[in-house]
């Protein structure tokens, strides 16, 4: 059945309302409305595409990774796109997405049922991020942008402390690891302090102010911003082992996690 002109019209005024803020937000580092008032857009627009697929196009923000590659970055195009999260905004959700998991695991495997097993990680609000490393040396980061091509802030990276520029052997011959550039709370407090006290203009929130001291054309800026680094996805390993679970793949960068009483076996 085609769609009635006020749903048309509800979907176009959406993609317009999407596509301003998403620009404010991901490019522009300088956000307008509140992240769950962005994030609501996104999921009426999602929904009314869903009632009405004949109203659905491959421009659509729902179709895309919010953020272009700045033209002031030489553009790096991913091995692996690097996609974004989805979200669950209450228990229903959670449960649903959860069973979904089980079903499509079932149909993997030919078991009748699968029971699905969970590792928990907080999420750090910063920015996306992919390190390279060949044979042992850090060799490129870059950003999520639009999931297919990102910005280079290999130097900048560089300026972090948590980033090893060699790894310890043995190493693959090909590594690439996804994470989180962020400010910590108390730095952005301290660089908010700093902007009071000279008149500037205060800082919206810490993920866009790590955003905006990630893309510093001069990295001696984005060194004094006080960055950190959240490592916690393997995207590439070449040249070294293998892991089934992503809980061996954490365990084998180093991370401390709890595996519980209930830890599948």
């Amino acid at each position: 059945m085609a769609a009635s002109a006020e749903p048309a019209a509800r979907i176009a005024a959406l993609r317009a309302d999407i596509t301003y803020h998403g620009g404010r937000y991901y490019d522009l580092d300088d956000p307008e409305i509140p992240d769950a008032d962005y994030d609501a857009l996104v999921r009426e627009l999602d929904e009314l595409e869903a009632r009405y697929p004949e109203l659905l196009t491959t421009d659509s923000p729902t179709q895309r990774v919010g953020g272009l590659a700045s033209v002031a970055f030489s553009p790096v195009t991913h091995r692996l796109p690097m996609m974004s999260l989805d979200n669950a905004m209450d228990q229903g959700e959670l449960a649903a997405w959860g069973a979904r998991l089980e079903r499509l695991l079932s149909g993997s495997t030919g078991a009748g049922s699968a029971v699905a097993g969970f590792v928990c990680e907080l999420k750090i609000d910063g920015i996306a991020i992919a390190l390279s490393y060949e044979d042992g040396h850090f060799v490129q980061a870059a950003t999520r942008g639009n999931g297919q091509v990102g910005e280079d802030v290999t130097e900048n990276i560089r300026t972090l402390i948590d980033v090893p520029t060699t790894l310890p052997a043995p190493f693959p011959r090909r590594l690439e690891v996804r994470g989180e550039v962020y400010l910590p709370i108390a730095m952005f407090q301290e660089l908010n302090a700093a902007q009071l006290a000279s008149g500037a203009r205060l800082y919206v929130n810490p993920r866009n102010t790590a955003a905006g001291s990630l893309r510093q054309k001069d990295a001696a800026i984005t060194a004094s911003r006080g960055l950190r680094l959240w490592v916690y996805q393997l995207a590439e390993v070449l040249g070294g082992p293998t892991f089934e679970r992503h809980s061996d793949s954490l365990r084998w960068l180093g991370l401390d996690w709890d595996e519980g009483p209930d830890k599948p076996g």
